[in-house]
């Protein structure tokens, strides 16, 4: 079985994508920010060891969307909070393994998504940490059912996010991969 590799995307609109930057810099210079960040991302991250798929919001606009590669297979997020709509993502995909991960972190790269794959060979589940206690990517092997209560509870946007996702992973072995940032201000562009 082939392993997934998920981006969750948004149609990079002002006021749409990348709020709390764009309180920043401009929403205008924030969503053109995300667009060449996602483009740039999408083009380092294709590779045939792995299948590329988007997951994108608004799930009319996003699927129909010009903004995207079309030769990329793309999948609705869907209504509700992130748990929700990643839930739905990994639950609706062809078996294997799958990790899903935003667009918006710049230092992202093949060796990394491929030790993430690599660590689902030994663990049902991976996180790569983000240092505000979030994280940038989640996988799961998928040997067995999703589990029904999969980010039930999670604390989305705080320090509390990756350990609340640990949480409602258990019984799960859980396998770390390496820490990177996103990017949410102004600040973090800097970085």
């Amino acid at each position: 079985m082939r392993p997934t590799l998920v981006i969750m995307v948004k149609e990079p609109r002002p006021g749409r994508v990348k709020t709390r930057l764009g309180r920043d810099i401009g929403m205008v210079a924030a969503a053109w920010w995300f667009r060449h960040q996602s483009a740039r991302l999408i083009r380092r991250l294709t590779d045939r060891r792995w299948r590329l798929v988007l997951a994108v919001s608004p799930d009319v606009e996003g699927l129909a969307s010009r903004v995207w590669p079309e030769t990329l297979a793309r999948v609705p997020q869907g209504a509700g909070d992130l748990g929700d709509r990643m839930g739905r993502v990994f639950r609706s995909l062809p078996p294997g393994p799958v990790v899903i991960i935003g667009a918006d972190i710049p230092d992202i790269a093949p060796p990394h998504i491929a030790e993430a794959f690599n660590a689902l060979g030994q663990a049902d589940a991976v996180l790569g940490p983000a240092p505000d206690g979030g994280y940038w990517l989640v996988g799961l092997a998928r040997r067995q059912a999703v589990p029904a209560r999969l980010f039930d509870g999670v604390r989305w946007s705080t320090a509390h996010a990756r350990l609340d996702t640990e949480a409602s992973m258990f019984g799960l072995r859980i396998a770390r991969v390496a820490t990177l940032r996103d990017v949410d201000t102004a600040a973090d562009l800097s970085r």
